[in-house]
């Protein structure tokens, strides 16, 4: 199938947003695209992670009616990067992913499970403060296959794409807005990373530039292959890149070196010897 990632440089007007990625989702769809991804906050980008959240949504409001609407007008499998869903007498936000199928039906929702929270110079943001953690591991079987759902900072975390893998997921989502300094030096390694690992694509849709007076994001939104080559690459500024994922492919890495068949787990560690 033909895969697209999309990059965006979502300011904080929502309407100004979603028309944007509309525009893109139907020149990845006319380029033939039959799964399209956006990247993370999608329809707001703002500049801090205090107060209550200018662009909170329901679970079924604007945003993922538009998305809805996208994916069943183009007739794709849309991975809708993430938007603020509002919990109800919360004033954080969960920070949330879905995939939605052909019809326009959602077949997965997740909710980030690992929060940004880091001092780093000219990388200081504290997600917790207006997001809540999810505490779901989820895959979304669609036409086109098993998807594994993460959002940004969970890239950082293998475990949580072993699982994925091991739910059967043979494509990796990573809908991002990158920093730029955490972007320069590990974002590239950590994708290709994930996708070696576990033998699966990896498909990043990552946010782009100045989103603020205070707020930018690395972007170079990419498609990783399961040997970990990047098959696409979206340059500077918004825009898309498209890719085959060839699922023959992918069965035959995981055939001629069965790295995932080979794991070895629940062996005693030097103190249960002892303890024996």
């Amino acid at each position: 199938m033909l895969a697209a990632v999309i990059q965006l440089t979502s300011g904080q007007d929502v309407e100004a947003n979603l028309a944007r990625a509309a525009d893109w989702i139907e020149r990845a769809a006319r380029a033939g695209a039959k799964l399209v991804a956006l990247p993370e906050n999608l329809p707001c980008m703002r500049e801090d992670a205090t107060g209550p959240h200018p662009a909170a949504q329901a679970a079924d409001g604007r945003v993922v009616r538009f998305l809805r609407e996208q994916a069943k007008q183009h007739g794709i499998v849309l991975a809708g990067g993430s938007f603020p869903e509002a919990i109800p007498g919360q004033q954080r936000v969960h920070n949330t992913s879905l995939v939605i199928e052909s019809n326009g039906e959602i077949c997965a929702r997740y909710r980030k499970i690992h929060l940004f929270d880091v001092e780093l110079p000219g990388a200081t943001l504290v997600e917790s403060r207006g997001v809540a953690p999810g505490d779901e591991i989820v895959v979304a079987e669609t036409s086109l296959g098993v998807l594994g759902l993460s959002i940004c900072y969970d890239v950082r975390f293998p475990e949580l794409y072993r699982e994925l893998a091991a739910r059967g997921a043979r494509v990796l989502l990573v809908p991002a807005a990158f920093t730029v300094p955490t972007g320069q030096d590990h974002w590239e390694v950590l994708l290709r990373a994930r996708a070696i690992e576990n033998q699966a694509f990896v498909v990043a849709a990552a946010q782009y530039g100045a989103h603020s007076a205070s707020r930018r994001t690395y972007g170079r939104s990419m498609i990783v292959d399961p040997w970990g080559l990047v098959l696409a690459r979206v340059p500077d500024g918004e825009g898309m890149a498209l890719a085959e994922l060839d699922m023959d492919h992918l069965a035959r890495i995981r055939r001629q070196l069965p790295a995932l068949r080979h794991r070895r787990l629940g062996l005693r560690t030097p103190s249960d010897a002892a303890d024996r």
